[in-house]
């Protein structure tokens, strides 16, 4: 990859986080940047054909455009990701016995999760965008094992019905990945390209 220094000179313009979610809040942390987090209000109904790929890059898309306004000479960060498993889009399961139900069907099998990732500069009016495929492989599942985690970890509010960032890793027999983070939420190496290409190489110490 070739480093840009083209905006080396200028100091790095303050950064929002479109997203109010504690989990990209702490992947965003890891970068050591001082940022600050925006709610987007959207409407997040697939369109008809629309394939998982295609929906979380537009919905990523369409998060940083209701900030472009507010925020004029400012880095936005908006992601947006969703699970499929055989051909479908996961949903949350909302009641104990649709996780139950939910991870037995993933017992031995794979899920693939689609992050779309937008950063936009909107002082120099540069923006990027990234998608990351990760593949998540389930080990063999007991019924046993299966109520275990449900009644441990509660995610009764989460998509597929395991929280990767926690004791869901228990379920899962390998990752196939770039990077880890993207899983639960934000591709952490893409974004950092995306920094090197604006001209900020990360770390950075801010003054």
């Amino acid at each position: 990859m070739t480093i840009s220094t083209k905006h080396a000179s200028l100091e790095m313009p303050a950064i929002v986080l479109g997203s109010t979610s504690p989990f990209r809040k702490q992947l965003l942390e890891k970068l050591h940047l001082d940022f600050s987090q925006d709610a987007p209000d959207i409407d997040e109904t697939p369109l008809n054909g629309e394939t998982a790929k295609q929906m979380v890059l537009r919905l990523a898309k369409d998060k940083a455009k209701v900030f472009k306004a507010k925020y004029p000479q400012h880095i936005l960060i908006t992601s947006d990701q969703c699970a499929v498993f055989d051909k479908s889009p996961i949903g949350k399961p909302h009641t104990v016995e649709n996780a139950v139900k939910q991870l037995s069907q993933f017992s031995g099998k794979q899920i693939n999760f689609f992050t779309g990732l937008v950063v936009c500069n909107t002082l120099t009016g540069e923006e990027f965008e990234y998608l990351d495929t990760t593949t998540v492989y389930f080990r063999e599942l007991s019924e046993a094992v299966i109520r275990n985690y449900i009644a441990l970890e509660q995610p009764l509010q989460c998509a597929g019905s395991f929280k990767s960032e926690g004791l869901g890793v228990t379920l899962f027999d390998k990752i196939d990945s770039r990077d880890p983070n993207a899983l639960i939420g934000l591709p952490l190496m893409a974004l950092t390209d995306i920094f090197y290409q604006m001209g900020y190489p990360l770390p950075i110490i801010e003054n």
